[in-house]
């Protein structure tokens, strides 16, 4: 049934709002930081009077946000990368293989997902004060990749089993190993759902506040989040301070979004259509 053209105008207009909600509050975060703080509680809504980068400049100053990046970037695409490299490994085996533990296997991993690792914050501190690595990076990544690959095998074991099994009997005729079919002919084909386990696990990994906070007390190894609570005083805070250092916290995720918005929204669609 053909949509008319009143009614793809409407979808149309909704959708519109729809986005300009999304990105009022990100709009009105970039505007703010080239305010100053006077400006900000005078005009909270409106545009800056004169965009100047003083405050861009004063940030590097105040706080060292370069080690924050850094440290953020790391963490965060170090953790995506062993949680997309094991999971697809992982989520191939469960797919493919059929053993009598393989249900078991499965159903071990599912329950990451049932079960919170927040409640095990005292195991896992005493775990990493063994292992040396409190006030280390690594502390940050195995937790993240621990945590990530429950719903990355989920995801891709899912996108696994869709796949017709003549393409992998057609590339073994040929002569390909399980890695080869798994690296050649499988693994690119669900690019929409390793997008989204990059998407939705960097995000997570990014933004995360609790963990870097119990295991990293050194400054320079602190990341965004934990970071920029210096710039909350006790009496007072700079505002345009803090709205300039979200806008260079928030670039990472909007760029990893545009990068992989196409397979993301792929991947979430994937099966809906026949």
């Amino acid at each position: 049934m053909k949509t008319s053209i009143g009614g793809r105008a409407v979808q149309y207009v909704i959708a519109y709002l729809f986005m300009l909600v999304a990105l009022y509050p990100i709009a009105l975060m970039i505007a703010s930081s080239f305010k100053t703080n006077m400006e900000i509680f005078a005009n909270p809504l409106s545009l800056p009077s004169t965009f100047h980068l003083e405050t861009y400049q004063k940030l590097w100053e105040a706080v060292p946000f370069a080690d924050f990046l850094w440290n953020s970037i790391f963490v965060s695409g170090m953790s995506v990368l062993m949680i997309t490299v094991f999971s697809a490994m992982a989520a191939f085996y469960l797919a493919r293989f059929s053993f009598k533990w393989t249900a078991a296997l499965y159903f071990f991993f599912l329950l990451g997902l049932m079960i919170p690792i927040k409640l095990g914050i005292v195991p896992l501190f005493i775990l990493m004060k063994n292992l040396g690595l409190l006030n280390s990076l690594w502390s940050l990544i195995l937790i993240y990749t621990a945590s990530g690959i429950p719903i990355a095998v989920f995801i891709l074991t899912g996108f696994f089993r869709t796949l017709p099994v003549e393409l992998e009997e057609a590339a073994r005729i040929d002569g390909c190993s399980n890695f080869q079919v798994f690296w050649r002919v499988l693994l690119p084909l669900i690019r929409p759902a390793l997008a989204t386990v990059v998407i939705i696990n960097f995000i997570h990994a990014w933004n995360d506040f609790f963990f870097p906070l119990i295991f990293i007390q050194k400054e320079t190894l602190k990341t965004i989040p934990v970071g920029m609570m210096v710039l909350f005083g006790e009496y007072e805070t700079d505002w345009s301070l803090l709205f300039a250092g979200l806008t260079l916290s928030a670039l990472p995720m909007i760029g990893v979004f545009l990068l992989a918005s196409r397979q993301f929204m792929e991947g979430l669609t994937a099966g809906a259509v026949k």
